[in-house]
């Protein structure tokens, strides 16, 4: 049955905004996202992954990916002085695909770790909750559902794991103007499109954002404010009593995000199959939205949750340092045939070689000993 102006995402949007005026930004984009019933990340209609979908993480790319992190997890149990549990705390599944190549390559190349290992998944959507599931049927036993924010005593020894999870979390927009902030709402024209509307800020949070990074925007330039990715980062840190937060996506830090001519005005963009979209505040629940995530605000977010910054750097040379070249030639010797050996070289192009995907994303790892 098509849905009624009222009742879909976009026509109940029109409605909130007709009752109370225009609406800030990051609460469009949240409900655009994430409405429980026609939320991007929500809506079971939608094929999200993959090359079906609008987007491909690099764990769908490619089994070095998840196995090579399933070895720098090994290495950081280690260091954890190999405890009788480890928890692994994954924050936003997708598909599954990354847990499910962690849990095997620790089966098969890290027995002693897997033994140990505890996987939980935080996956907020229902749809995505069920895929991974299905996913994970193999490691049942093993892997546990729960919110990050609902584990209720701090893990003694664990990692939490994210990938493209902080670009996909609601962002505030603001723009500078004679020397104040200025935020962007979203409201709508005579003939019921969605437009940009300028306000005063909605939370006293944003300007005080810019005054712990130091950045004054100049006239006209507009910027992305992800308050929940400190949010989000504070709460892993209080996950740990002893621990390690790694964060996979794609950023700058501040001097560069905010800086570089490129980005006068702003990152915020949109996906839809795979193709960059011309209007983000099209077609709400029906395409991703995304920003840049803000390194520098993230890394101090975790300084004052009580996390130590070990690394920030390209993803690619991570991989390489975490011995992604000795696991893909463990990978390829266990190969059935020469057809998937060949398909797993060609995979991990893009995660190793300089020009392939990795080199746009960096890996963030803090501690807390």
């Amino acid at each position: 049955m098509t849905k009624t102006r009222e009742t879909t995402l976009a026509g109940r949007l029109r409605g909130r905004i007709e009752r109370e005026g225009a609406i800030s930004f990051r609460d469009w984009m949240h409900a655009a996202l994430y409405d429980e019933q026609d939320g991007y990340y929500s809506a079971r209609r939608l094929e999200r992954w993959g090359r079906a979908g609008d987007y491909r993480t690099s764990a769908e790319r490619s089994p070095l990916f998840a196995a090579t992190f399933a070895r720098y997890f090994a290495a950081l149990y280690e260091a954890l002085g190999a405890p009788r549990r480890l928890t692994i705390v994954e924050a936003g599944a997708g598909a599954g695909d990354f847990a499910r190549g962690v849990l095997g390559t620790l089966r098969d190349d890290f027995p002693r770790v897997f033994d140990a290992a505890r996987y939980v998944v935080d996956e907020r959507g229902a749809d995505a909750s069920a895929r991974v599931r299905e996913s994970l049927a193999a490691f049942a036993g093993r892997v546990e559902f729960c919110a990050l924010r609902e584990i209720e005593s701090p893990l003694d020894a664990g990692i939490v794991f994210s990938n493209e999870l902080l670009d996909a979390f609601a962002v505030h927009r603001v723009v500078g103007r004679g020397g104040e902030l200025r935020e962007f709402y979203v409201g709508t024209d005579e003939r019921g499109e969605f437009v940009w509307v300028e306000r005063e800020l909605s939370s006293t949070h944003l300007a005080a954002y810019f005054a712990r990074c130091g950045v004054e925007l100049a006239e006209g330039q507009i910027a992305e404010v992800n308050l929940a990715a400190e949010e989000w980062t504070a709460c892993a840190a209080r996950t740990l009593a002893r621990g390690y937060v790694v964060t996979v996506d794609y950023g700058a830090e501040a001097e560069e995000l905010y800086g570089a001519p490129q980005r006068f005005a702003g990152t915020l963009r949109a996906f839809r199959g795979h193709t960059l979209t011309a209007d983000v505040l099209a077609h709400p629940g029906e395409q991703d939205i995304t920003a840049t995530v803000d390194w520098s605000a993230v890394r101090a977010a975790g300084e004052r949750a009580g996390l130590e910054t070990v690394l920030l750097m390209r993803q690619d040379e991570f991989l390489l340092r975490a011995g992604a070249v000795e696991q893909l030639e463990r990978m390829t010797a266990r190969a059935v045939c020469e057809a998937e050996a060949l398909s797993l070289r060609v995979g991990a192009r893009e995660m190793i070689l300089p020009g392939g995907m990795s080199g746009s994303f960096q890996t963030l790892v803090q501690h807390k000993i």
